[in-house]
């Protein structure tokens, strides 16, 4: 019981960091950016100021690392293992977006289809009630990423799109964590 407590801690405090982090884009209302939260993208900030590619590369990291203690606490079943598995696979898409922020769109792209696979894994194991928030954020996320999709296509308030975007993951990723750190115990926990 003890591992699955340390799990439990270390899976809030990862996606805590993360999370926070991967917010950073927040930073651009009080920071001189000169990036147009309405017109340009909210990637167009890793070509400012360096804090925004240094918050997305410790958001990456946190993420990445939060994988193996998901996995720990999960049932051991297919679609629980890849939820943890999509948590790592999105902090690695992360700092690839971090690290080559000149390819943002593709990245950002792959990012909202990690999510969506691991929205649909929390669907297929999680209990009804929770189950219910995770239907609900997969019809956002899609809606989300067609937003985005139309506002680049039609070039208009592509920034907004983005940015309510980056809002949407935080607040799925928020969720999973609190699912977390409040469940109970697996049935099989391991020795």
């Amino acid at each position: 019981m003890c591992l699955v407590r340390t799990a439990r801690i270390a899976s809030a405090l990862l996606i805590g960091v993360a999370v926070l982090s991967y917010s950073g884009w927040l930073l651009e209302f009080v920071l001189p950016t000169g990036v147009s939260p309405v017109r340009d993208p909210a990637e167009a900030l890793l070509f400012g100021p360096p804090v925004f590619r240094i918050l997305l590369a410790i958001s990456g990291v946190a993420f990445l690392l939060a994988g193996p203690p998901l996995h720990r606490l999960g049932p051991v079943q297919w679609s629980a293992r890849l939820s943890s598995i999509s948590v790592s696979a999105f902090g690695l898409g992360v700092l690839l977006q971090a690290a080559y922020p000149e390819r943002s769109d593709v990245w950002s792209a792959l990012l909202s289809l990690v999510l969506v696979g691991g929205v649909i894994s929390l669907i297929l194991w999680w209990p009804p009630g929770w189950r219910a928030l995770a239907v609900a954020g997969l019809v956002v996320v899609l809606a989300t990423w067609l937003a985005v999709v139309l506002a680049r296509q039609l070039d208009t308030f592509e920034g907004v799109f983005t940015r309510v975007q980056l809002v949407v993951r935080a607040a799925l990723y928020s969720i999973g964590g609190a699912y977390a750190f409040v469940k109970p115990a697996p049935r099989h926990a391991h020795r």
